[in-house]
């Protein structure tokens, strides 16, 4: 429903009932800091200093009946003057550790190479007869916006260039979002500094590249939609304070009309301004628009997939005299909406959890009468794209991406798309026939597509594919049996001749949450170096993802959740029983919500791993009230003010699940100083409480970036740095 990216995906995880409470005797008692006398001593390089000891003040929570004891919860305050010699002095070891590994410095060279040979386009637009493009140019450090006349090379110019906008200053800028006018004359778009996402709208003139006055702050999450001649655009603002709870909570719908002063730009749509319109304060407002379209959209929309909707005359909404009618609750489920003049078509997924296209009224809608026009098939309906010859429908068949088109005589047609890979998005306008995708697959790099009224798919050219000779590399997707029967989809990636005697070092990554299928076929890329090192590198598409539909999340959301890491636990099990690999080769991974998945797999199966990968991972979810994302989590994972809520909330939480004297793997957690979405106290906490508790000697390092957030905005350089120590540190762990 063309909703805004959710504010924690950005690849992501899981839980347990097996998590217990720490006690004040249990931590002054056995826990055992690195550094202390008879801890086991750090495997590896010569000199490495011991672990920080972490200051342990125990406060005690209790929830309906149950007492918790957090020994690091002054973490969580960021103004602590503790807080930030320790992450200083974790990350001087953990560098100390990293840059004495042998194979780092040739692996970092060997990702450098394979990063810089690929051309990577994020995002692209046509509008009046232009094509804006988000591309990192070969060689480059981050992402510029360009504009070219067709799809001829040569004709490329830079309208925003990120490195020019931070003027030399230390740091990076970075260019968050961005949306041209229909007519092609603006773009508005939001600028970032040090990853942190929080976002400066401005606005320039395409053609001469110049600023207009226009600077709003507080545009994160703006998700821009222009009137059609230009003259001006919703977006949507934050209100709360950066850093604090409240941060995402009563966010406002507004209205800019190029030319006047933002502050005067009117509030269409905030909780108590409508009356009729009542709303919860973790959702946001936003108000779409559609080219050729006389109405608007008001859309209510938090981390769940689907979203309230409301439609009113498009004249109204800009006067700021809007009478919204409902047309969808989030009980109806509708995940993505098209208007098509006075056509609205809905897809809707309640009772049809793998989506159905309805079309009613735009003046009087009415999901209950609506015709349907696509009904449920065996694969997912992921979205639609409305170009002048149809719909555009984005298909999910269970990790593999398919496209088929609606034609305006009803039927449908399927598109043979060159490979099976992923659609990252369609990109179509409705004046212009066909439409724009990018395409990647695991073994070919992501490419810009255009579809034509045929049915015919042919490269742009866009994006030019990188000089990298994959013909040694070979992909295996294969299927795991969770404990209920339930069959896991996986990919394997590695050198041909592949020796099955169980020694190969294995990382495997899921995150299975949000209803995102997140580990889709996707270009190797830097991942090669690792496979080039004799690794294989693997992805499990875990329940709690998109996968297969509505039923594949709430498979693993909520209280169902533990299928989530249980699943990823299932895949790694059945590749040991496969002789691909054994415990002392294999390691997990995930980020973000990931952390979750890999963090409950580890503290549920610590025999099972030689080492975890726990990227940017949201680790003590039980304290989401404290940090500036957490309250908008609640319809994913649960309250914590409700009992079931916090049963779930506690039973995905890794931090409370860590077990005195136990011998855990070998652990890289790693955070960004200025991450919006998932705070970093989560790692921090977690890095203490497992450096306390692992009896198993193996090392836990915490990475640190002090440029850097959640890693959406991080520079080439940031992750090429990244890959090499991750990867330096699996083949230090794995190959013993």
């Amino acid at each position: 429903m063309k909703n805004p990216i959710d504010r924690r995906q950005f690849l992501a995880g899981s839980s347990g009932a097996l998590s217990l409470a720490l006690t004040c005797r249990s931590l002054l008692a056995n826990a055992l800091p690195a550094s202390a006398p008879g801890a086991a001593a750090l495997p590896g390089p010569p000199n490495v200093p011991p672990a920080p000891v972490a200051r342990i003040e125990v406060v005690h929570d209790t929830y309906f009946g149950e007492t918790l004891s957090d020994p690091y919860r002054w973490m969580e305050n960021s103004k602590d003057p503790a807080w930030l010699p320790y992450l200083k002095a974790q990350n001087d070891r953990t560098r100390a550790v990293l840059d004495a590994l042998p194979t780092r410095r040739r692996l970092l060279k060997r990702i450098q190479q394979l990063s810089g040979d690929t051309v990577a386009t994020s995002r692209v637009q046509r509008a009046g007869g232009l094509i804006f493009f988000a591309q990192r140019p070969l060689g480059a450090d981050n992402y510029k916006l360009f504009v070219r006349q067709g799809y001829g090379a040569g004709r490329d110019r830079v309208l925003i260039d990120p490195i020019q906008a931070g003027n030399g200053k230390a740091g990076h800028v970075s260019l968050d979002w961005w949306r041209a006018s229909p007519d092609g004359r603006y773009v508005v778009y939001g600028l970032s500094k040090n990853g942190s996402e929080d976002s400066m709208l401005h606005v320039l003139a395409v053609a001469d590249g110049s600023s207009l006055p226009e600077r709003i702050a507080n545009t994160e999450d703006a998700n821009p939609h222009w009137l059609e001649d230009g003259s001006g655009f919703f977006y949507n603002q934050l209100t709360g304070a950066v850093g604090t709870p409240e941060r995402y909570l009563d966010s406002q719908a507004r209205f800019h009309r190029l030319g006047t002063h933002p502050d005067a730009d009117p509030v269409l749509m905030k909780r108590g301004l409508v009356a009729g319109i009542e709303y919860d304060t973790i959702q946001s407002p936003y108000v779409i628009t559609y080219p050729g379209s006389a109405h608007a959209l008001l859309l209510l929309s938090d981390v769940r997939p689907e979203s309230r909707g409301f439609i009113a005359p498009l004249a109204d909404a800009v006067a700021g005299r809007a009478r919204w009618t409902a047309f969808a609750g989030f009980e109806d489920e509708v995940t993505d909406v098209e208007l098509d003049g006075e056509d609205l078509y809905l897809l809707v997924n309640k009772g049809t959890p793998r989506g159905r296209l309805l079309k009613t009224s735009a003046t009087a809608p009415s999901i209950a009468t609506a015709a349907e026009v696509v009904p449920q098939g065996s694969d997912v309906i992921q979205n639609t794209v409305r170009a002048r010859d149809g719909i555009y429908l984005r298909i999910m068949d269970g990790g593999i991406s398919r496209l088929r088109r609606l034609r305006r005589d009803g039927g449908v047609s399927d598109i043979a798309l060159p490979f099976d890979g992923t659609i990252g998005a369609v990109y179509a306008v409705p004046s212009e026939d066909g439409a724009l995708l990018s395409l990647s697959g695991w073994l070919t790099p992501t490419g810009i597509y255009a579809v034509d009224s045929g049915g015919r798919v042919a490269d742009t050219g866009i994006t030019p594919r990188p000089a990298i000779d994959v013909s040694s590399y070979e992909v295996k997707r294969s299927f795991a049996a969770a404990k209920d029967g339930t069959q896991i989809p996986y990919t394997l990636i590695y050198r041909k001749g592949l020796k099955l005697d169980g020694r190969a070092p294995t990382w495997i990554s899921a995150y299975g949450s949000y209803g995102s299928a997140a580990y889709t076929p996707a270009f190797a890329g830097r991942s090669l170096a690792l496979i080039d090192a004799g690794a294989i590198v693997g992805y499990a598409n875990v329940r709690g993802g998109g996968e297969y539909g509505r039923e594949w999340h709430k498979a693993g959301q909520l209280t169902n959740k533990p299928n989530t890491w249980r699943d990823l636990i299932a895949v790694c099990e059945e590749l040991c029983a496969k002789q691909y690999t054994s415990p002392q080769h294999l390691a997990i991974g995930g980020r973000s919500a990931g952390g979750i998945t890999v963090g409950r797999a580890m503290t549920e199966r610590p025999d099972l791993f030689a080492a975890v990968i726990d990227g940017v991972g949201w680790s003590n979810p039980l304290r989401y009230v404290v940090e500036q994302n957490g309250y908008g989590e609640e319809p994913e994972w649960g309250a914590i003010s409700d009992p079931a809520g916090y049963r779930a909330l506690k039973s995905i939480d890794s931090y409370q699940a860590v077990q005195d004297r136990t011998a855990y793997p070998a652990v890289l957690l790693t955070t960004g100083v200025t991450d919006p979405r998932v705070a970093p106290f989560h790692v921090a906490k977690m890095t203490a409480r497992l450096q306390a508790a692992s009896n198993s000697g193996k090392p836990v390092l915490l990475r640190v970036d002090y440029d850097a957030g959640h890693g959406i905005g991080s520079t080439r350089s940031q992750q090429d740095r990244e890959a090499a120590d991750t990867y330096a540190f699996l083949l230090w762990q794995l190959r013993g």
